[in-house]
Parts: C-alpha cells; sequence; structure tokens
C-alpha cells in the first residue's frame, strides 16, 4: 500500500489528524455508523454492494473485493474472511464494519459454501481490541458508544474513531438477530459456538438474545457449544445487567454435574460480572479443571482464541483474573 496520507480512502483520518471535529463528519458518507444503516434486507445484489462508498474508509477496496469473492463463493473466496478478520486484528475495522450485513446475508444463507467461513467473520469489528485482553475489567466489556467524539475505543491505527466501526458492526448483528438466532439450533456445533460469539454482541435490552441462549442451552449436548453459551450469556449481561443472569451463571461454574469446560467458561463469565473477590471454591475449581490440555481444546471457542498470545486463551484468563501478580510469558522464543 502507499502513503496513506494520499490515499483516498483515508481523507476523514488525515482531517481528523489534523484537527478535524469528528463531529463534522457525524451522520455523513465518511460515517461508517450511517452508511450501514442503509443497507436494508433485500439489497445485496451486486449493485447494491458496488454503489456503496467503501473508498470512503482505510482500506475499503479490499474489503469490498472480499465481500464479492464470498459472494460469487468461487474457489478463492476462501481466504476472504481472513482479510476482513486480519484488518480489524490490526485495528482498521471501519470498512470491515461495512461487510457486516453481507456476511449475515451469506452466513444465513443454509445452500451458500461460505456460510460458515463468512458467520466467523462477522464479529471480528465488533470488538475493539480484544486480541490478547483476558482481564476482568476488560473482557467481555462493550464500551458505550460514542455520539461525535471519540470514546473510550479511542482511534484505529488510521486514525478512524474506532467506536464508529464497532457501533456500526454491532447495529449490523443487531439488526440480523432475526435471521442470526436460528443460527444457535443448526447441525455444525462449530457454527453453533460461531453464532452465539456474533449474537453476544447485539444489542439486547429485551432480553431476546439472552433468552436465545438459555432455550438452546438446556437443550444443547456438545460440551464447547455449552461452554460458548455460557460466556455467550455472560457477555451479553455484561452488557445488560441481570442478577438472575449473573446468578444462573455462578451455579453454573459450581455444578459439578456440568462438563469441565462449562464450569470453566462460567467461572471466567461469572468473574467478569462481579467485582466481589473470587471464592476459595473458585479457585479449587479453576486449579482442578483448567489444565494445559483442556484450555488448548477450549480455544476452539472465539473468546478464548481471542485472549491467548504465547499461552492458551483460558490459562491467560486464568492467569490475569486470579494471579494478576504473576508476570506476562515472554512471547519471545529465544528468551
Amino acid at each position: 500500500m502507499g502513503d496513506w496520507r494520499t490515499d483516498p480512502t483515508f481523507a476523514m483520518c488525515r482531517a481528523l489528524v489534523d484537527g478535524e471535529d469528528p463531529a463534522s463528519f457525524a451522520g455523513g458518507p465518511f460515517d461508517i455508523r450511517a452508511v450501514v444503516a442503509t443497507i436494508r434486507p433485500g439489497t445485496f445484489e451486486g449493485a447494491a454492494l458496488d454503489d456503496l462508498p467503501w473508498g470512503n474508509f482505510p482500506h475499503g477496496e479490499k474489503a469490498r473485493e472480499a465481500v464479492r469473492l464470498l459472494r460469487t463463493a468461487d474457489g478463492s473466496a476462501h481466504n476472504s474472511t481472513g482479510v476482513l478478520i486480519g484488518m480489524s486484528a490490526d485495528d482498521s475495522r471501519a470498512a470491515a464494519a461495512l461487510a457486516v450485513p453481507f456476511l449475515i446475508r451469506i452466513a444465513t444463507d443454509p445452500h451458500h459454501r461460505h456460510r460458515a467461513a463468512a458467520l466467523g467473520g462477522i464479529a471480528a469489528p465488533a470488538r475493539a481490541r480484544h486480541f490478547g485482553v483476558a482481564s476482568r475489567d476488560e473482557l467481555l466489556l462493550h464500551r458505550s458508544g460514542p455520539q461525535h467524539d471519540y470514546d473510550d475505543y479511542g482511534v484505529e491505527v488510521t486514525g478512524y474513531p474506532a467506536g464508529w466501526s464497532v457501533a456500526a458492526a454491532r447495529a449490523a448483528i443487531t439488526t440480523g438477530v432475526p435471521v442470526l438466532l436460528p443460527l444457535l439450533d443448526g447441525s455444525d456445533p462449530a457454527m453453533r459456538i460461531d453464532a452465539s460469539y456474533a449474537l453476544a454482541t447485539a444489542t439486547d435490552p429485551g432480553h431476546t438474545v439472552r433468552s436465545a441462549f438459555a432455550t438452546r442451552f438446556a437443550k444443547e449436548q456438545d460440551p464447547m457449544a455449552r461452554a460458548a453459551l455460557a460466556l455467550a450469556t455472560a457477555e451479553t449481561t455484561r452488557a445488560h445487567p441481570d442478577q438472575p443472569a449473573t446468578a444462573w451463571i455462578r451455579e453454573l461454574w459450581q455444578d459439578r454435574a456440568q462438563a469441565p469446560e462449562v464450569r470453566l467458561a462460567a467461572a471466567i463469565g461469572w468473574l467478569c460480572l462481579t467485582d466481589e473477590p473470587a471464592p476459595d471454591t473458585l479457585h479449587a475449581t479453576v486449579e482442578a479443571l483448567a489444565t494445559e490440555q483442556r484450555a488448548r481444546a477450549m480455544d476452539v471457542l472465539p473468546w478464548m482464541a481471542a485472549a491467548g498470545g504465547s499461552e492458551p486463551g483460558l490459562l491467560r484468563c486464568v492467569r490475569r483474573m486470579l494471579h494478576p501478580e504473576e508476570p506476562e510469558p515472554s512471547d519471545d522464543p529465544w528468551a
């Protein structure tokens, strides 16, 4: 890529770096929230894809091409979701957020060959700076959305307001809730896990999503999918507090009849929902169940995969949440 300062897709970012007030762009063609809001069901054909102002957002043409390849379902599309996830991992989410409505459309098409890949990419732009995050203060946290100024998310590496990208992606997922919820009952446990991960970012003041998680949990047989539902419930409960839900998650990690993966996920979720000191029983439960082998297996859960680094995500969460005095492990293989 050339110098970003001369790239037309960075026009807004350059203006912000030069001191322009973000409020001057709110609601306009450079506001990813406003652009995503214009995408309605039934407007997903190629013309609609090309009519959107992808070029107004950093790496927009790269995101548009990734969506186009996914839509055509040809053999070269298998890396397209990775492109969008990589943009989010690199802290440049705006154009990836614009892709979310199209990913939802693909993921909910039972005949699309890339639906699983599309579903796996939906949630990445809806969570800002979550890679390597494993503390009680920040794991599962949805910060309040920005209005015209920057919020706690700050700016992306391009200078674009990170909170705008996250808000746009979450709004698209919230709009897609009715078509995403049936994926919780799909035949593939991996897709049920990814559906839980995406739906956990939706705005849910009426608890529709959380109720769907509870309904699915009651009949879910796969231990990892049950663990995903426990974490998803904790995430949506952190965004929309509910004392009975918090109490249920506490009961879950205490329940010896549950699979170890479920108890561990519930323990992590409960720690994120309360400021209470971790009781001795929780310490004992985690120490007994959080083996290296099980932690590596639990990296199939997107929350744990994102939290990890040089160690499995579960173990990083355990260390950061229960043993914060321990030093970070070195990522240097020669250290």
